[in-house]
């Protein structure tokens, strides 16, 4: 029986020749991640274990990304103890105030994640990285504690949907217009522990902002995984990146799937997720008069250097709409000092726009953006469960940068052509 991408990938970290769906295995372990919130309880659970160090201090990495530059003083001891916790061990890579990101932008730009890596994270969104070509999943701190002790995790092997991508994106459409269509398509459980397998000639079609947007939320369809057939734009950017000599897992031929989803890619239109759940996708023509009272373009969704090109190229020349909160959020220095030298922050504060240093802030209802009751928020995040950006009276409509940027301008839920043709 033929294997899929992430089953092969499995198979390999485990020391086996094949796996099948359902089985439970113990596979080697070439990352493990943490941030700020979750590590201090993986630190707590690690303590007891009796280790006198992690396993590999170049293999565990803790970013201090969604209360940092630290809200109140409970923010302050968790990052201390995530500090004083990879000082006593020399964690090679330990992200703070000046150098973090947003972890799941800041991983892929600092190469730390390889094709054919298995990764996992204490973070529901490390499935991001399947759009490098590795496997990669969120786990509970306990099980990070474990990873940082022995390097090792138990898996149950998932079965898999594959989405065959044909065509070309069209203009303003993006990656995160592709997965709100997927998620209003199978819904928030439609894969549900299954590895999601984006492969075809559409692929070069799609970015790596636009996979690494992808293969961020496919937790939100229940997956365990998202994963990209390694292609020529892959190997670039690993390249570009300087990440490990990759190694490619493809698909066999009679690999079994549970379903496989033809998905035409220039059939794609600008999409928004109405509140409470990703799987409340719309199109424009389904959409009538919304107005808002805030825009958030950032996230480890779509907070990459493309996503502000895309936002600014909209905004550029035009002013937010009076009485609409417009907050820009980079997910790194590195992609904050890019869009300084590109123009692209002095666009948004001309608009009337606020920049802030990367954070998940507003995301998690956090800070930097919180929600009052009654008001409603274009955000390019990935979630809008009630109360996830505020008060549980607060609605939150997903879309790409090229909607929320568009949505700052009018003061209202609107398609990019909508201020484009004007």
């Amino acid at each position: 029986m033929g294997m899929t991408m992430t089953q092969k990938i499995l198979a390999a970290h485990a020391g086996i020749d094949s796996v099948q769906a359902g089985q439970l295995i113990l596979a080697d372990l070439d990352l493990v991640l943490g941030n700020d919130i979750t590590s201090p309880v993986a630190i707590k659970e690690f303590s007891k274990l009796n280790k006198t160090g992690v396993f590999d201090k170049n293999k565990v990495t803790m970013v201090m990304d969604h209360f940092a530059p630290n809200k109140d003083i409970k923010a302050a001891e968790q990052c201390k103890m995530c500090r004083d916790f990879c000082g006593a061990n020399d964690v090679t890579h330990f992200y703070d105030v000046g150098e973090m990101g947003i972890e799941h932008a800041l991983l892929p730009e600092k190469g730390l994640v390889s094709a054919g890596y298995c990764v996992i994270g204490a973070d529901s969104h490390t499935c991001t990285y399947g759009a490098l070509g590795a496997f990669s999943t969120g786990v509970g701190s306990t099980d990070m504690a474990c990873g940082m002790a022995i390097g090792k995790a138990w898996f149950k092997v998932p079965s898999a949907i594959k989405f065959n991508l044909t065509g070309s994106l069209g203009k303003y459409v993006t990656g995160k217009d592709v997965i709100l269509h997927i998620i209003g398509k199978i819904g928030v459980d439609g894969a549900l522990y299954r590895s999601m397998e984006f492969s075809g000639e559409g692929l070069s079609s799609l970015s790596m902002s636009d996979r690494l947007c992808i293969a961020n939320m496919a937790i939100e369809a229940g997956a365990k995984n998202g994963i990209f057939a390694v292609d020529d734009i892959t190997l670039d950017y690993l390249k570009a990146h300087n990440a490990a000599e990759p190694v490619i897992y493809k698909a066999d031929d009679d690999a079994v799937y549970d379903d496989v989803i033809d998905i035409d890619l220039s059939e794609i239109e600008p999409t928004v997720a109405f509140p409470h759940l990703p799987e409340n996708a719309k199109t424009f023509s389904e959409i009538g008069d919304i107005k808002i009272d805030q825009v958030v373009i950032g996230s480890c969704t779509n907070g990459r250097l493309e996503d502000l090109q895309i936002a600014a190229e909209i905004i550029k020349g035009r002013k937010c709409a009076k009485g609409v909160r417009v907050i820009v959020i980079p997910a790194t220095q590195q992609i904050y000092l890019d869009a300084m030298e590109q123009g692209l922050l002095k666009i948004f504060i001309e608009a009337g726009a606020v920049v802030s240093t990367p954070t998940c802030g507003p995301c998690l209802g956090g800070y930097m953006g919180i929600l009052a009751a009654g008001e409603r928020a274009v955000a390019t995040t990935n979630r809008n469960f009630v109360g996830r950006m505020g008060h549980i009276d607060s609605e939150i409509y997903l879309a790409s940068p090229a909607v929320a940027a568009a949505s700052a301008v009018t003061g209202k839920i609107s398609s990019p052509w909508e201020v484009m043709e004007k």
